[in-house]
Parts: structure tokens; C-alpha cells; sequence
């Protein structure tokens, strides 16, 4: 298939945006959810970047480890926002890929080493992580947050799908389901999206996140 056809082919597909923060082991069960989906619908998921820590800047009633989080999760967002910016929306959705194993299933620790493999992985240049050290870009980090939060509201968190022009938090999933039944949930989340008036659902988690 030459380039131009693969164009022409992702063009058909439905478009589902997806706002992550490469931290959060919600968000990564999702974006797996969605890459099943791709498998089973006529749909491609095109992956942006949101940031826990824009999300809870100022709110200091906030638990001291979860603050403590908040303050190692700048490094990977910023880094993914990088790739993005320099090498486009294709390698980002690998970045992720890379560093979402290697923090969740993997469970590595949280650090420039692991952003440096992730890199590596998907044939970036290493000295990408450096900009998780420096706060130059986050302007335009906080743009690409407010693209994906703001039309759902302060209230909720990351995942954010955006299906028809509806923004959506979640769906929140463990495990991420697989073959016709990711297709099926899919269905269902995409026709609450043709009501205006739908807004939530929702129901208390009684599991973690399970990565299989």
C-alpha cells in the first residue's frame, strides 16, 4: 500500500480523539480498549495529551503522596507533548505504547530512564527526555490539556474520548475488553454521544486496574 492509499484509508475511518496523561493506569486501560476497537469498527483513535498536574494545579487539599505524584507526572507529559510536536500524532500514539507498558504493566519506575527506553523503542532520539525537565513548553502543554478538559469539565480526569463531537470522561474499564465485546462497548458509548442531553453515567469501581 503506498503512502498516499494509507492516507486515503485512515480518512474513511471514524475519528475518536483521546486525551491521556501517560501516568494514569486508567487512561492507559482505556487507549487499549480503543485499540481493540480499531480491530473490530471502521475507527482510528488519534491520541493528545492532557496533564494531571495542570489538572490539580492550585487545589492544596489535595493528599500529600497524591501531591507528590502530581509532581513526577510533568516529566512524561511533557515529553509526550514533544514527540508529538516534532514528530506528529503517529509516533506520539507509539510513544505512549512504549512508555505505558513500561510504567503500568511493566511497572518500571517512573523516571528519565524509563522515558529514555521508551524513546528508544519507537526510534526517537533519547535526548527527547529533556524536555521533561523544563517547564519552557508548558504553555502549549496547558493548551493541548484545555483542548481535551475543558469541554467536560473541571470535575473529572483523564480518560477523555471525543466521539461525534462529544466529549466524554472514560470509560472507565478493567480489563479492557477484547475482540466483539470492545466493539460492542463502543457501540454503546458512541450512541449515547448522538443525545444532547445524555451527561453521566456512572457507578463505584470495586476493581483495580487489571493489565492482561
Amino acid at each position: 500500500m503506498t503512502e498516499k492509499q494509507m492516507e486515503t484509508e485512515l480518512t474513511d475511518l471514524q475519528q475518536v480523539d483521546f486525551w491521556f496523561d501517560p501516568q494514569c493506569p486508567w487512561a492507559w486501560m482505556t487507549s487499549r480498549w480503543m485499540l481493540e476497537v480499531e480491530k473490530v469498527r471502521p475507527v482510528r483513535t488519534v491520541f493528545h495529551v492532557m496533564s494531571l498536574s495542570v489538572l490539580n494545579e492550585g487545589r492544596d487539599e489535595l493528599p500529600e503522596d497524591y501531591k507528590t505524584f502530581l509532581a513526577g507526572a510533568w516529566a512524561s507529559a511533557r515529553v509526550a507533548l514533544a514527540v508529538e510536536e516534532q514528530y506528529g500524532s503517529e509516533k506520539l500514539r507509539e510513544f505512549y505504547t512504549a512508555i505505558g507498558t513500561r510504567f503500568h504493566p511493566n511497572e518500571e519506575t517512573r523516571d528519565r530512564a524509563a522515558l529514555e527506553g521508551a524513546l528508544t523503542d519507537v526510534g526517537l532520539p533519547a535526548e527527547l527526555a529533556d524536555a521533561g525537565e523544563t517547564d519552557a513548553n508548558d504553555e502549549a502543554l496547558r493548551r493541548s490539556h484545555h483542548e481535551g478538559m475543558d469541554p467536560v469539565g473541571n470535575e473529572v480526569g483523564t480518560p477523555v474520548v471525543r466521539i461525534n463531537g462529544k466529549s466524554l470522561f472514560g470509560p472507565v474499564i478493567s480489563p479492557a475488553p477484547k475482540g466483539e465485546p470492545a466493539g460492542r462497548l463502543f457501540d454503546g458509548v458512541a450512541l449515547v454521544t448522538e443525545y444532547d442531553g445524555f451527561y453521566e453515567l456512572k457507578r463505584s469501581r470495586t476493581t483495580g486496574p487489571i493489565f492482561d
